[in-house]
């Protein structure tokens, strides 16, 4: 299920947090509280770090569970630090790319990757090589940032409210996901700054309602089985 909580005050829990089933990544804190949750919660490395010094890392980073990307800005000595905990076989790399809040233009899964159109050719590759996704160039409703107005994992896509019953049938059909328009933080159409999910669980913001989490449970898939059991059986067929 969805998990209620903010960081250090803030609602924004997608803008400093990045999470895929192998591994998450969150921004450095004073306060233990957020890093706690998390801890108690998953099974897997929690990577607590800047990039270029800055700690909304869910809005600057993307990644699956075959990679994660970094915007140039990143130092050398962040990488290195996210490098060395992050699980073997990620494969990690910088991209020199001028929209360089890359979760902010990048929405992803382990199969595809919907990015903002105007993301330059080199930059698909490295998407590519990097996530080994397919790459979608391609608005959502009305929005070219597509990272902060949909979220996506393995079960389903999240879009922004003004999305047509067209287009979310387009989704479905290209995808092969459960698609639904919503909300979070009590309204918020920014849905990739307050909430992250992977497979088997999900992190919104403190103002979410219930039936904004109810939404949130269902096209995610997050309700059928117990976390425990959905993360054990996903790590077993990673080490098959």
């Amino acid at each position: 299920m969805a998990y209620k909580l903010d960081f250090e005050g803030s609602n924004d829990v997608g803008a400093h947090c990045t999470l895929t089933n192998s591994y998450c990544i969150i921004g450095q804190s004073t306060c233990r509280n957020f890093y706690s949750v998390f801890e108690e919660r998953l099974d897997i490395p929690i990577v607590e770090t800047r990039i270029n010094s800055i700690r909304t890392v869910g809005s600057l980073c993307c990644g699956n569970n075959k990679g994660l990307l970094l915007p140039q800005t990143a130092s050398d000595q962040e990488v290195l630090h996210i490098r060395n905990s992050l699980p073997d076989g990620i494969r990690i790399k910088k991209i020199d790319e001028k929209l360089n809040a890359l979760g902010n233009v990048i929405c992803c899964n382990d199969k595809f990757a919907i990015v903002n159109p105007d993301l330059d050719d080199g930059s698909i590759e490295i998407i590519q090589h990097i996530l080994g996704v397919e790459v979608i160039k391609r608005k959502i409703g009305p929005e070219s940032l597509v990272g902060s107005f949909a979220v996506m994992n393995n079960r389903g896509l999240l879009v922004h409210p003004s999305t047509s019953q067209d287009e979310m049938e387009e989704l479905k059909d290209m995808l092969g996901l459960a698609v639904i328009a919503g909300t979070v933080n009590m309204g918020s159409t920014v849905l990739g700054a307050g909430l992250v999910v992977n497979d088997w669980i999900g992190f919104t913001g403190n103002r979410s309602t219930q039936r904004e989490i109810s939404v949130i449970d269902s096209v995610f898939k997050l309700t059928d089985e117990d976390e425990e059991t959905k993360q054990k059986a996903w790590i077993e067929d990673l080490v098959k």
